[in-house]
């Protein structure tokens, strides 16, 4: 009996522990800038789906706080004295999400779908003759001509990200998307517990392996101090705030500058600028319909635009806006205003005779318009009276961040589903110079969306990823940024940050090009 006795105490205790494990479990949920719908971070650019990308893959290096290359998978590399052959060795004990080993193939047959997709990566795999996996933890590089970027390459902390995926998942066709979420990062995806339009569901990897560095930026100890990430979909930012101020999310991401005075008499509130390198705004061009086939009236748009009333009806308040007329960011290496001077001021009178010239017909330009996205919702609605004082026909095309995604991969012509430009936004740490700058590709079928194709370009960029000394490098950009004049890919409108929330019990929140909620502690 006292067996017995004895048996259905610790029964009892066991019960006890396990449900205060239960309730303990801690949860942080954050309200981001929108609603997750694609998974695939090497099919799209998408933000949003980066920062999925971050929860739940790691890469093999990273950048740090100071924009730094580090090791972040591997564990140790060596070049040949040609500086042709690169020799990366992983980590030991890494591991899938599913408890099976990470391998070099993994990440041999991941660095090809990711360069077939990223600007940078393309220009990487252009000049690589070999790359195979000599046993399971050696990736071995051999390439034709050395070449200055491939630590950059590798440690690309905006889209596309060079993700490690496991290599069934990898060898998906590039213009596929994958369905597969298995990643080595520090979070796993809870597909089956995800809701598109409520709430996205993460929780703590148990196989994940962080390095025994402090987390800096994206480098470093991907410590994961919580149990569970909830994305709750709130497309509405005074909600977003709402819910900030009432205790139902701990984290906003982009609180726009009109509701920070809100926040600012909130003692339980605090304001954090995780990026502080920002972001640039840029309009793109589709040049494969009209009629922006024609540089000529993509070049009118240059003058059309206004760049500061861009930055005045999004941003609002100048202490998180820049005026930039540079094709790189200010406060960059390569910040240059060269060719641009007369350029983003709204010179209508230029921009109509530059339209003559290249004899406009009058063929609507399909603006498309998202409308759900914080610091972005007003792009489209400014250009379009811009572009019309100018003689532009705009058909302006209003829908959701994610649908937009969608469309702007089909290249089907405008009256037929298809679109003439839209606008976006990418992380100063992506348009650093021309071989990072998506939008700066002239590789026609394998440049991203809007297809630019320019040979000079390409020749441009290539001389630049081959150049080692700086100053060369920065002559080399110039030409660049004059060539995108007569040749525009897209519109550069000025440079912005975005105050986050979080609650004053948040502590742990990182300095950082891309959003990352690892490190992070609920107090």
């Amino acid at each position: 009996m006292l067996t017995i006795a004895r048996r259905v105490l610790c029964a009892f205790a066991a019960a006890f522990v396990l449900a205060g494990a239960a309730h303990a479990e801690t949860v942080l949920r954050v309200a981001l800038h929108s609603d997750l719908k694609i998974i695939d971070p090497i099919w799209t650019t998408a933000l949003i789906t980066t920062h999925h990308g971050h929860m739940i893959y790691d890469t093999l290096f990273a950048v740090d706080e100071k924009l730094e290359v580090k090791p972040q998978m591997v564990d140790k590399w060596e070049t040949s004295a040609d500086k042709l052959t690169w020799t990366f060795t992983l980590r030991d004990g890494l591991k899938w999400s599913d408890g099976t080993p990470v391998t070099a193939e993994d990440c041999v047959a991941s660095i090809r779908r990711w360069g077939a997709k990223d600007t940078m990566g393309e220009k990487l795999m252009s000049v690589v003759g070999e790359l195979g996996a000599p046993d399971s933890r050696t990736i071995k590089m051999v390439l034709k001509r050395p070449y200055g970027l491939v630590l950059e390459s590798l440690g690309k902390s905006s889209s596309n990200v060079p993700f490690m995926m496991p290599k069934r998942v990898a060898e998906t066709d590039p213009n596929k998307q994958i369905t597969d979420t298995t990643g080595s990062g520090p979070f796993v995806y809870k597909k089956d517990e995800s809701r598109p339009g409520e709430k996205t569901v993460y929780v703590k990897n148990p196989y994940y392996k962080p390095r025994s560095e402090p987390a800096s930026g994206l480098a470093g100890g991907k410590v994961v101090k919580v149990d569970r990430v909830e994305w709750i979909s709130i497309p509405d930012s005074q909600t977003q705030v709402n819910a900030l101020l009432n205790g139902e999310v701990d984290l906003v991401e982009i609180v726009p500058p009109d509701l920070l005075p809100l926040l600012a008499k909130e003692k339980d509130i605090k304001i954090f600028v995780t990026n502080l390198a920002g972001r640039q705004y840029a309009m793109r061009f589709n040049v494969l319909h009209k009629p922006f086939d024609n540089p000529k009236i993509r070049q009118a748009v240059l003058y059309a635009l206004d760049e500061k009333e861009f930055l005045d009806a999004n941003i609002g308040n100048p202490a998180y806006y820049k005026v930039c007329k540079s094709v790189f960011p200010c406060g960059s290496p390569l910040e240059s205003t060269k060719g641009w001077e007369d350029k983003l001021s709204g010179n209508t009178a230029k921009a109509k005779q530059i339209l003559q010239e290249a004899g406009y017909d009058g063929t609507p330009i399909v603006l498309l318009h998202q409308t759900d996205l914080p610091n972005h919702n007003n792009l489209a609605t400014v250009a379009k009276p811009q572009l019309e004082r100018a003689g532009f026909k705009v058909d302006l095309q209003a829908m959701d961040w994610q649908t937009l995604v969608t469309r702007r991969a089909k290249k089907d012509p405008p009256a037929q589903g298809g679109w003439s430009a839209y606008f976006t936004s990418w992380g100063a740490t992506d348009v650093l110079n021309p071989v990072t700058t998506a939008f700066l590709s002239g590789a026609c079928d394998k440049a991203t969306f809007g297809w630019a194709c320019d040979p000079e370009l390409e020749k441009l960029r290539d001389a630049y990823a081959f150049e080692t000394d700086p100053a060369k490098q920065k002559a080399i950009a110039e030409q660049v940024q004059l060539r995108v004049i007569d040749y525009p890919t897209h519109v550069p409108l000025g440079q912005f940050t975005t105050p986050t929330a979080i609650r004053s019990n948040i502590v742990g929140l990182l300095h950082t090009p891309a959003l990352a909620l690892w490190n992070i502690e609920k107090k």
